[in-house]
C-alpha cells in the first residue's frame, strides 16, 4: 500500500438513481485511480474509495461539479474508514432494507443523443417510439416502488434483448442501467385503432398523419397520459374539438418541432428559450406573432401555449407531417384528453370508452402509465420563470427546507388541487390533481396519497386542510384519525410563498384570488395580512359587496357587475346594455332583502366586474375568463392612475366605490378600454401599496409576499412588484409554487408543522 493511501465512505443524497450517477461514478473512479464501490440504496447512494489522498478529494469536488444533467445532489458527506487493498471499482446491486429516502427524477424529455439516434437509419432504433437513456425518458409515471430498477417499473413485463441487455450492463454505454431501455425488437409497442387496427409502426403514423391532415381528432398515449391532437392550421378542426371535448373558448396548447418552427408563430427570448429547451419542456405562454394557425386556439389572448416535442413520437409523428404538409411547418394542437376539469385518461381501456365520442382514432401503446403526470405550465412575468401548473418534468422534485420537518400531509383546495407531504428537511408537491368536483378527479386524488405514501415511504402522522367546511378535501382529512389542523386559504397561499423563499419572520402578505372561506364565514379574496406561520392578523381588505347568486355569479359575471353597480349608486346608476336581462328586478331585491347574495371581498370578482363594465364576456366559458380579457387589453403603461380620495386610506378596508365610479365615468365618456384597464390595474395596485405602506409603518415589517391565483395577471404583478421595489420592500413573490391554489397544500403543510412544533393545536387569528 502506497504512502498518502485513504479510503472513504462517501454517502450522497438526491435524485441520483436512474440518472447515470454510478456508472459515472464509476468512470471518475477511473481517473483518479480509485479503487472501491458504489451501491444505490434507500438514502441515495454509497460509494467507497481507495487511494490517494490528493486524488480522492478531487474526486469529491468533480462529483459536484460535474455530475449527470438529471441529478440533484442535495447532501453529500464523507468519513474516513478502514483501508481493504482494495484493487478495482465496481458497482454493486441495490440495498432494499431501509425505508425509502432516495428521490426520484421527473419525466423528462428526449434527449440530442437519442434524438440523433432516432432519425439515423443505419441505427437499431431509427423511428422506435420508445427510445431512450439514462439522460431521458419515463421516471415518475412508470415506478411502482424504489429502489428504481426495472424490476419495479411497468418496464418489468419487456425482457431485454441481447442487445439492449449488453448496452445496459455496459458501465461505458449511455444505457447502463437505464431502467427504460427498450428497442423495436423487445420493448412497447404502438398501434393504431379505429374501425381497423394497425400494427405495424410506419403504417400507424402514416395513418395519424393522413387522419390529421384530414382534419381528424386523434387521441394519443404518450407519457403521462392521453392528448387530444389535431392540425393546429385547420379552424374546423380545432372548433370540432372544442365542440366534442366541451371547451368552449378556454385557449389549447400547442406543440411544434423545433425551436425554428416555433419561431413562426411567437416571439421569446432568450430566457424563454432555455425554459422551452430545457428538459422539464413545459407548456410556456408566449407573445402571439401573426401566423397561419387558427384563431380558435386561443381567442381574445395575446398570448399562445407552446411546447416542444418532448417525446420520441412527437418528433415523428412531427417530422412525417412536416414532410407531407404542403404549406406551413406543422404545429399540432396537443390538450389533455378528458372532459372539461376532468383527469387526464392513462389507461388504453378507459380511454377508448370515455373518449369514443371524441377522437376519431386512437394511437396506443403497451407501456402502462402507472400515475399519470399533465403537461406542466409556466410564463415570464417581469423577467422572472413563474410555474402556473407544476406536473411533469417537474414533480417529483422536493422543495428544500432549512429544517427537519414533522411528517405532514396538506390536502391542499378544491379548485387545482395538490398534496403536499413533509419529510424530513423536503417539501413533495404532488403533480396537478385538478377540480376535486366530480368522482374520477376524487379517486385520483386518493390515489395520489397513497402513491406518493408509497415511494417516499411516507406514512402522514398529521393532516393540514383547508377550513372550508364543503371542500371534497377537507371532508377527507376530517374523516380520518389523525390529528388535523385547520389553515385559512389566504393564510396557505401567504405560508407557501414564505415556504418557498424560507421566510421564517413575520411578512406584510397581500393575497388576491377569487374564492376563499373567510374567518368570518364570507368569501374574501381580496386580503392584506400580517404575521407568520402560527399567528395571523387580518390588517386589511377590499370592501365587501353582496354577490346575488353566489357561485352562480362566478359564472355570469354581468351579476357581479350590476352588484357593484348597485354598491356604488344603489337603484341609481348608469345604463348599460347587460342591465337590459330580464332577471335584473329579481336580482336588485336579492341584494335589498339580503337573499341567496354572500358578501366576499373577492379581487377576482372586483376584476370580472370592471371587464364586463368594460364590455367584456357577461357569461364566462373557462375560469378567470372575464379578468383575462380585461387583462388583455392593456395598453400602454404610461396611463396616469385614477383621482382616489386620500381619506380612503385611513379605512380599515379598501373601499371600492371610488375606482368603480372611475371606471364608469371613463365607460360613459367612450374612453378606449385599454386606457380603462390601464388605469384600473395601476390604480387598483397603488390602493394595495398604499395599505401597504401604512402596515409598514405600524409593524415596521419590511418583507412582502406577493400570493394567490389574481397574480396570474402578468401586469398586476409587474406594476406591484416595480412599485415595491421603488419603496424599498423587500419583496417575494412566486416562481417554482403556483401562485395559484396549486399552491397552497404547500402552505397548509408548513403551518401545520410549526403549530405541531410550537405545541398548538390552531392559528391564533385576528379579526
Amino acid at each position: 500500500m502506497q504512502a498518502g493511501t485513504i479510503r472513504l465512505e462517501i454517502q450522497i443524497n438526491g435524485i441520483v438513481q436512474g440518472v447515470g450517477f454510478r456508472p459515472f461514478i464509476s468512470k471518475l473512479s477511473n481517473e483518479y485511480f480509485l479503487s472501491g464501490f458504489i451501491k444505490n440504496t434507500r438514502d441515495g447512494v454509497t460509494i467507497e474509495v481507495e487511494g490517494n489522498e490528493n486524488n480522492i478529494f478531487n474526486f469529491i469536488n468533480d462529483i459536484q461539479r460535474k455530475a449527470p444533467p438529471l441529478s440533484m445532489i442535495t447532501g453529500i458527506s464523507n468519513k474516513t474508514i478502514e483501508t481493504k487493498n482494495s484493487k478495482t471499482f465496481e458497482i454493486i446491486s441495490s440495498e432494499d432494507k431501509l425505508g425509502n429516502r432516495t428521490l426520484i427524477s421527473p419525466d423528462v424529455s428526449i434527449c440530442n443523443d437519442c434524438l440523433e439516434e432516432l432519425f439515423n437509419p443505419s441505427n437499431r432504433r431509427f423511428k422506435y417510439p420508445f427510445i431512450n437513456c439514462t439522460n431521458c425518458g419515463p421516471r415518475l409515471t412508470i415506478i411502482e416502488n424504489i429502489p428504481y430498477d426495472r424490476k419495479q417499473t411497468t418496464m418489468k413485463n419487456f425482457l431485454m434483448c441481447e442487445d439492449c441487455s449488453r448496452e445496459y450492463h455496459d458501465i461505458n454505454d449511455r444505457r447502463y442501467h437505464a431502467q427504460p431501455n427498450a428497442c423495436p425488437k423487445c420493448g412497447p409497442k404502438i398501434w393504431y385503432e379505429n374501425n381497423d387496427i394497425i400494427s405495424t409502426e410506419f403504417q400507424v403514423i402514416e395513418k395519424i398523419v393522413d387522419q390529421l391532415i384530414e382534419g381528424k381528432i386523434m387521441a394519443i398515449k404518450g407519457l403521462g397520459g392521453f392528448h387530444l391532437a389535431v392540425d393546429a392550421y385547420n379552424d374546423d378542426a380545432v372548433k370540432k374539438l372544442r365542440e366534442r371535448k366541451r371547451r368552449e373558448e378556454k385557449p389549447f396548447a400547442v406543440m411544434v418541432k423545433n425551436l425554428e418552427h416555433l419561431y413562426n408563430i411567437v416571439e421569446l427570448d432568450e430566457t424563454e428559450k432555455k425554459l422551452i429547451s430545457h428538459f422539464s419542456s413545459p407548456i410556456l405562454l408566449l407573445k402571439k406573432k401573426n401566423s397561419e394557425i387558427a384563431e380558435s386556439i386561443a381567442p381574445n389572448n395575446r398570448r399562445l401555449g407552446v411546447m416542444l416535442a418532448y417525446t420520441p413520437l412527437h418528433h415523428i409523428l412531427l417530422d412525417e407531417l412536416e414532410r407531407k404538409h404542403k404549406n406551413f411547418p406543422p404545429v399540432l394542437v396537443m390538450t389533455s384528453a378528458n372532459f372539461s376539469e376532468e383527469p387526464i385518461e392513462i389507461s388504453n381501456d378507459l380511454a377508448k370508452e370515455r373518449l369514443n365520442k371524441v377522437a376519431d382514432g386512437f394511437v396506443f401503446h403497451n407501456r402502462d402509465i402507472l400515475i399519470r403526470a399533465d403537461d406542466s405550465v409556466a410564463i415570464f412575468t417581469n423577467s422572472k420563470k413563474r410555474i402556473i401548473r407544476r406536473s411533469r418534468g417537474f414533480v417529483p422534485r422536493p422543495f428544500f427546507l432549512k429544517k427537519k420537518y414533522y411528517p405532514v400531509l396538506g390536502v391542499g383546495a378544491e379548485l387545482k388541487n395538490t398534496i403536499c407531504l413533509l419529510k424530513d428537511d423536503k417539501g413533495f408537491i404532488s403533480q396537478h390533481i385538478g377540480d376535486l368536483t366530480n368522482l374520477s378527479a376524487n379517486n385520483f386524488f386518493n390515489e395520489t396519497i397513497n402513491y406518493f405514501q408509497k415511494i417516499l415511504d411516507h406514512r402522514a402522522e398529521y393532516i393540514a386542510y383547508d377550513l372550508h367546511p364543503d371542500y371534497t378535501s377537507t371532508r377527507w382529512a376530517l374523516e380520518n384519525n389523525l390529528p388535523s389542523f385547520g389553515v385559512q386559504h389566504h393564510h396557505a397561499h401567504m405560508a407557501a410563498c414564505m415556504g418557498e423563499y424560507n421566510l421564517a419572520g413575520d411578512v406584510i402578505g397581500i393575497i388576491l384570488d377569487g374564492t376563499g372561506y373567510g374567518l368570518d364565514h364570507s368569501i374574501w379574496g381580496g386580503e392584506i395580512l400580517i404575521g407568520g406561520f402560527t399567528k395571523i392578523k387580518h390588517f386589511s381588505f377590499l370592501e365587501p359587496i353582496a354577490i346575488p347568486g353566489g357561485d352562480a355569479a362566478i359564472k355570469e359575471p354581468w351579476r357581479i357587475a350590476l352588484a357593484y353597480l348597485y354598491h356604488t349608486y344603489k337603484k341609481h346608476f348608469p345604463y348599460f346594455e347587460f342591465i337590459n336581462s330580464r332577471h335584473t328586478d329579481v336580482l336588485i331585491h336579492m341584494l335589498e332583502k339580503k337573499i341567496n347574495s354572500p358578501l366576499t371581498s373577492s379581487a377576482g370578482r372586483l376584476f370580472d366586474a370592471v371587464s364586463v363594465l368594460c364590455g367584456g364576456p357577461k357569461i364566462i366559458r373557462y375560469e378567470a375568463q372575464a379578468a383575462i380579457e380585461l387583462m388583455q387589453k392593456i395598453g400602454s403603461l404610461d396611463y396616469s392612475n385614477y383621482d382616489i380620495d386620500e381619506e380612503a386610506n385611513n379605512q380599515t378596508f379598501i373601499p371600492l366605490q371610488p375606482l368603480i365610479k372611475n371606471v364608469v365615468n371613463d365607460v360613459m365618456e367612450n374612453i378606449p378600454v385599454n386606457i380603462i384597464s390601464t388605469k384600473f390595474h395601476k390604480t387598483f395596485s397603488q390602493m394595495l401599496i398604499n395599505k401597504t405602506l401604512r402596515a409598514r409603518e405600524e409593524t415596521k415589517i419590511n418583507d412582502v409576499v406577493l400570493s394567490g391565483g389574481v397574480f396570474q395577471n402578468e401586469f398586476l404583478l409587474t406594476i406591484m412588484e416595480n412599485e415595491l421595489k421603488k419603496l424599498n420592500f423587500n419583496f417575494y413573490s412566486h416562481s417554482n409554487i403556483p401562485t395559484n391554489d396549486g399552491g397552497i397544500s404547500f402552505g397548509q403543510a408548513l403551518v401545520a408543522n410549526e403549530l405541531i412544533e410550537k405545541g398548538m393545536d390552531k392559528v391564533y387569528y385576528e379579526l
